[in-house]
């Protein structure tokens, strides 16, 4: 997976409220905290950087940002996550409203889902700006970013104009601590403890201050990654589990470590211009070993497996980010420039040594080595200015990508018990997938007594050239352009003080998967059935509506609750092409050479195909509906001042047409909910909390094979102790509960046998990973 560090939001906000008029402030992105860059002594870069010791020792509880943004945006900082110290952003984000993982190893937190819809339906920015991924559904991992990189974390429910569409389900927007906006030094030192004794350290350091004429931000993190995991499966012949057809114990251990590092750099140029240039750089070494036992039951005999596996993971992102603002023709002109790699040379592979009543039968295995790039330039050019009452922003975004993976096959077979393992080439697939975007846009906003408005027009074009290979051989190449007009528009009634409602409506778009894209044939894909990727897909768009509403608590606390809906159109599933798989064309071909049948005809009259070639289609329309609930709140009304509890509720629901009828969305967890408190003891200067989550369940239903994935209860809690300004010491502790993630799959070989329920496996699978605890100091100097 990748990601680019790309100029700071927070600069462009604090620069946005100095120099745009009144009517554009209300649309710049901030929080509304006292002397929050509201005035001419913003300029001063001292006088506003936060002081980093304040991070490092917290005197009170943080709670969710109530922004000044006219689209409904939920913010949150650092603080807010930081006393169960989040490893990650995936260990922070799964705090906040509406964000689900499905498919995630249990205590794993990578693919974040907003309203319960899968990873390429959620837009991750950092610093306001799109990152690539290296899933082939254009989803980013969150778990490779540190959380101590990060200065906050926004949920963006709807679209802006000035933004990239792709965010049906909403956009997670992770703002990166800056040089602009902080001021100190600080190191944190910590250890982790796993449930299996195992012991691996953690180390992090940020400095930032004044030199080169600017302000300088720099940071690095060093954190091993382990995670032992123990995972049974018992398989059934039927759901009725009343015959056990076979089992499997296996111990999957990942063990490794990641490196990160970032650097902000930010100077005043003239009177009014402003100069930024981010770089970072992340890298992941990692070992991941199973060691699985199974037994298989078939007609009396019984037959087990040793089959040990082995996959090594080096990843590796680096990214550069240059951002020029400055004053001219009365308003703002700002160029970004950035460019991001991502480089992947993993390798898995996995052995099976078969034995049939105590005797050995044979002993194979597959390997399978990955070499994927992508890289990704990107220019944005826009203007900001103020027209009498209007605030008015224009520009064009300019993004180019170049994905080029290549699969390597390998596979073993011995001749005799206890033969080498010695892999031989089996095929080589190659794909290369060029875009490029030129996405025009302009939005306006002003703001009439309580109501603030923005509106806006983005226009989006896409123009895709895709080649692919097998063993050296170009197998074929297409190409795909396509245009979207996405409008928007954002209402802000300011009712009272305390009371806020917020009005979306905005037009949306998600691109194909890449691998839906590419006209390769997958023999067995699904079951005994076929797939070939569709170059020719349209991308779904969305038409969507949010509404909220927010109360003020206090001071600090706030309420809110928003409902929302999208409708999807031109879906993409998976539908059948009526071409006979090529294992039946095998079968028929086998039959004219034995002499079964005269002819292909009549092989085919003989034994008629039970088994496809599928494709991915745009078929309809869908949709997903919901509500979300959170509270964030000191218990002041009680008298309890060093109290805070913080509480959310997610509920969704959707519709959609598949090959077998109606279901909800593959992989949408029903609810999400979160509870938990903070209690703050100042006389002692020590603090302790608790937090409790649980995810609802999900469904799936491809070709061949449906799953329910249920994850278990979630409880972390914390105890922390400060010593005078400058150091801290936290020992936090997660899955208290010892959560399973649990999945029940039904196998079907072909889609007669999914429709008639004839069943080829039925399969219970859980798998734990105990809890963990970690001690961590944090000293500011």
């Amino acid at each position: 997976m990748k990601q680019t560090l790309l100029a700071t939001s927070l600069s462009r906000a604090l620069l946005c409220a100095v120099m745009l008029p009144a009517s554009y402030q209300a649309a710049a992105q901030s929080v509304e905290t006292p002397d929050a860059g509201n005035s001419a002594e913003g300029m001063d870069a001292k006088q506003d950087a936060k002081q980093l010791d304040t991070v490092v020792v917290q005197g009170e509880i943080a709670y969710r940002n109530r922004t000044l943004d006219i689209e409904p945006v939920l913010s949150y900082d650092l603080e807010y996550f930081q006393r169960f110290e989040p490893n990650t952003v995936g260990d922070m984000v799964k705090r906040v409203p509406g964000v689900g993982f499905v498919g995630s190893d249990v205590m794993e937190f990578d693919g974040a889902q907003l309203r319960g819809l899968a990873g390429g339906y959620t837009q991750v920015l950092i610093n306001g700006k799109k990152v690539p991924g290296a899933g082939d559904d254009r989803s980013f991992w969150v778990d490779r970013i540190p959380a101590e990189m990060v200065d906050r974390i926004e949920i963006l429910r709807s679209n802006s104009a000035n933004r990239s569409g792709d965010a049906v389900a909403g956009a997670i927007n992770i703002i990166l601590r800056d040089a602009y906006a902080f001021d100190g030094h600080y190191i944190r030192v910590g250890v982790n403890r796993w449930f299996d004794g195992e012991v691996n350290p953690t180390f992090g350091a940020v400095t930032s201050g004044e030199a080169l004429g600017g302000r300088v931000l720099a940071g690095v993190n060093v954190q091993d990654r382990y995670r032992r995991k123990d995972k049974r499966s018992d398989r059934f012949t039927d759901p009725s589990k009343e015959e056990l057809a076979s089992w499997e114990d296996q111990v999957e251990v990942k063990d490794g470590r990641d490196y990160s590092a970032n650097f902000s750099y930010t100077v005043d140029v003239g009177e009014t211009g402003r100069l930024g240039i981010d770089a970072f750089y992340v890298k992941t070494d990692r070992d991941v070993t199973e060691v699985s036992y199974e037994e298989e039951y078939d007609d009396g005999d019984v037959i087990t497996a040793d089959v040990p596996g082995l996959a090594t993971v080096d990843q590796k992102n680096w990214g550069a980010g240059l951002e020029y603002r400055f004053g001219m023709a009365g308003g703002i002109t700002e160029f970004d420039l950035d460019h991001a790699r991502f480089a992947d040379n993993s390798f898995e592979r996995e052995e099976e040594h078969v034995y049939e009543n105590g005797e050995w039968d044979e002993s194979e295995g597959e390997a399978e080595y990955i070499d994927a790039k992508d890289a990704e330039t990107s220019l944005k050019i826009a203007h900001m200015r103020s027209l009498g009452a209007v605030g008015m922003e224009f520009g064009v975004d300019y993004r180019d990508k170049e994905r080029d993976v290549t699969y390597a096959f390998f596979e073993w077979e011995a001749e005799n018990e206890g033969d080498p393992v010695v892999y031989q080439p089996d095929s080589i697939i190659g794909s290369v997938i060029e875009e490029e975007r030129i996405d025009p846009y302009i939005q306006f906003n002003g703001q009439a007594g309580i109501l603030a408005w923005e509106a806006g027009l983005r226009y989006e074009t896409t123009r895709s050239r895709i080649r692919y290979s097998e063993d050296g051989d170009v197998e074929g190449s297409a190409s795909k352009d396509y245009d979207e007009l996405l409008p928007s528009m954002h209402l802000r009634w300011d009712v009272t003080d305390a009371d806020r409602i917020n009005l979306s409506l905005a037009r949306s778009v998600k691109r194909p998967n890449f691998n839906e894209m590419i006209p390769a044939l997958l023999d067995g894909e699904f079951g005994d059935n076929d797939y070939i990727g569709n170059p020719q897909l349209d991308p779904e768009t969305a038409n969507g509506i949010d509404l909220g509403w927010e109360h003020r608590l206090g001071r600090k606390g706030v309420i809110g609750i928003n409902f929302f809906y999208r409708d999807v159109k031109d879906l993409i599933e998976v539908v059948n092409t009526g071409a006979p798989s090529e294992e039946m064309r095998d079968t028929w071909e086998e039959m004219v050479e034995d002499g079964e049948a005269a002819s292909i005809e009549e092989a085919i009259a003989a034994e008629p195909a039970d088994s496809w070639v599928f494709t991915s289609a745009n078929i309809g329309d869908g949709k997903v509906w919901g509500a979300e609930f959170d509270l964030s709140t000191p218990l002041s009304a009680f008298g309890l001042d060093n109290t805070g509890v913080f509480l959310n509720y997610s509920w969704v629901d959707s519709k959609i047409d598949d090959f077998l009828g109606e279901r909800r969305f593959n992989n949408q967890a029903k609810s999400v909910f979160n509870i938990g408190f903070i209690q703050d003891l100042p006389a002692l200067a020590a603090s302790f909390g608790v937090t409790y989550r649980k995810q609802g369940d999900a469904y799936e239903r491809i070709l061949g094979e449906e799953v329910t994935v249920r994850y278990g209860d979630d409880l972390e809690a914390f105890v922390e102790k400060r010593f005078g300004n400058r150091v801290s010491v936290r020992l936090s502790a997660a899955n208290l509960l010892d959560a399973s993630k649990d999945e029940f799959f039904h196998k079907f070989d072909t889609l007669g046998d999914q429709t008639d329920r004839d069943y080829d496996e039925y399969e219970l699978e859980t798998e734990e990973a105990g809890p963990s605890y970690q001690m961590v100091m944090r000293w500011s100097f």
